[in-house]
């Protein structure tokens, strides 16, 4: 039996940076992954030669923005950042030959929407403007633990009462009714709805708009950096971070159960008969569904919580193909050669008939997707004059069969081809990534849903992953949940396991007094 401070399960991101800072408090940590590597839904690998493909995620600017990764400074670990000439681009359909763009330059951007409608233009302006002014604010508030202090006192400090209420009511619109309220043409609009489209809330659901919003504003501000030498380069660092601070990280080491004594967490056992003993605390990156219905005995549940998680929603299965491309992509619309992430496939309009099709089961005909141009992004990631790319779109609900993958990836060439005529010619490489194969690379997809569970409104804040539990702290002593079904959810962010780790550090300190106060109090809600 091997005896640490603290013993945290899977080595994602969100498990390295929670071991990173449990380590940097002087904690003696050891981390155990099921899998043979590090890095869960951050990994890259050549799948055809030459070539580097990202096997997940890919752009992070939430990485570049997020106070838990840059506390880190991996940058001092060997991390570089590389950007696309233009952040983005959404072409309204394949005759479109001047598709919307965000140009790194604010001027430049104000000048490209203005050519659409001069009052987009001065629009765009104004709006980067309260983005400068509330920045930081809202980045503390997305990406802290929850309910939010800091982020909302110093939003009110910088809007006042008035501001601040019409503030949080633009955040909380539906995408449709916020584009609406703020553009008058549709390409401008395009540029905050397909970035909305990176959660899986419909373009009329309340809290829609705010992750367009989010990531149009940091397309702007930060760009979308991809890491040099491939999405994995990020996790190489994190481990040089964690290893730097005395950490163990133990692979092929799949946990099968967490012992509990007295209500509290004591240890993790594993599959080869091995027991992990922590002093102190365990913290769990796994899906929520799994460490209450699987790792823990039942007793120690609270029966609402199971009951509760009966409910838990996971978001729409993902089907992703990579691409090694000959030669540069013959777009209709030629800004998008020097765009790193390209959404396609859908107007307005098709993005609400696409978001309607998942909604009634029904593969959708003509997907909307996420373009990825890595070597646009990334000269390192394929031979010069080509390039390496990716498509990702997504199933119903409940539809994950490697028969309906198959077809969708057929339909996602016929995207392709019909916004780039010769894209098929060019091919030297196609691989497929089914849900089934996002699982069995990483449990916590679980049927290739990427973000930990939906990111509706009744499934966030407090609400996540159920009623009351929507802080890192569990209902048994020392057990934490840091990984994405954890508030603030899906996302390269690392905020999950940096709550884990300060909830952790501080249930063991006078400071952790009150948390453990009101921890103690939900739970005998939740028992009642």
């Amino acid at each position: 039996m091997t005896t640490s401070d603290a013993v945290i399960i899977g080595a994602g991101h969100n498990g390295l940076v929670a071991a990173a800072n449990l380590a940097d408090a002087g904690w003696d940590v050891t981390v155990l992954e099921a899998q043979p590597h590090v890095g869960g839904a951050v990994r890259s690998a050549e799948l055809f030669p030459g070539y580097t493909s990202d096997l997940f995620s890919a752009f992070h600017p939430l990485a570049v923005s997020s106070p838990a990764f840059r506390e880190l400074d991996l940058e001092s670990h060997g991390l570089r950042w590389s950007h696309a000439p233009i952040p983005f681009g959404h072409p309204s359909g394949p005759d479109d030959r001047d598709a919307v763009v965000v140009h790194p330059a604010v001027q430049d951007t104000a000048a490209h929407f203005a050519q659409y409608d001069k009052r987009d233009g001065q629009t765009w302006l104004q709006l980067v403007e309260e983005w400068n002014t509330v920045r930081a604010a809202v980045i503390n508030t997305l990406f802290g633990p929850f309910p939010p202090v800091r982020g909302p006192a110093s939003l009110l400090r910088a809007l006042g009462v008035g501001g601040s209420l019409r503030y949080a009511r633009f955040l909380l619109l539906p995408a449709n009714r916020m584009v609406t309220e703020l553009f008058h043409s549709e390409q401008a609009r395009l540029a905050i709805l397909g970035n909305a489209m990176h959660a899986d809330i419909p373009l009329d659901a309340p809290g829609s708009g705010v992750m367009g919003y989010l990531l149009t504003m940091l397309a702007q501000d930060t760009g979308f950096p991809v890491p040099v030498g491939g999405a994995g380069a990020l996790t190489d660092a994190l481990v040089r971070r964690c290893e730097a601070g005395g950490v163990r990280i133990v692979t092929d080491c799949r946990a099968t159960g967490i012992d509990v004594s007295s209500g509290k967490a004591t240890g993790v056992r594993t599959a080869d008969g091995g027991r992990w003993s922590a002093r102190n605390a365990v913290i769990a990156d796994v899906a929520a569904p799994t460490l209450y219905r699987e790792l823990l005995p039942a007793d120690a549940v609270p029966a609402q919580v199971l009951t509760d998680l009966e409910k838990f929603e996971w978001d729409a299965p993902v089907v992703k193909v990579n691409y090694a491309v000959g030669g540069k992509i013959p777009w209709k619309s030629t800004d998008l050669g020097r765009t790193g992430t390209v959404h396609l496939g859908a107007d307005r309009r098709g993005m609400i008939q696409w978001m309607a099709d998942l909604n009634t089961g029904v593969v959708p005909q003509t997907p909307f997707l996420l373009f990825g141009q890595m070597t646009t992004s990334d000269p390192s990631r394929s031979p010069d004059g080509t390039e390496s790319a990716w498509a990702y779109t997504h199933l119903p609900r409940d539809v994950a069969d490697r028969e309906s993958a198959e077809v969708l990836a057929d339909r996602i060439d016929a995207v392709l081809e019909a916004h780039a005529p010769g894209f098929g010619d060019l091919l030297v490489g196609r691989h497929l990534q089914t849900p089934a194969d996002l699982t069995a690379a990483d449990e916590n997809l679980f049927a290739g849903a990427v973000n930990g569970g939906t990111s509706q409104l009744y499934q966030q804040l407090i609400f996540r992953p159920s009623p009351g539990l929507g802080r890192a702290e569990t209902p048994v002593g020392q057990l934490f949940l840091g990984g994405a079904s954890a508030h603030p959810g899906g996302g390269v962010h690392g905020t999950c396991g940096r709550n884990a780790a300060r909830a952790t550090l501080a249930s063991h300190g006078v400071r952790g007094l009150p948390r453990r106060f009101i921890t103690g109090k939900t739970i005998d809600l939740l028992n009642h």
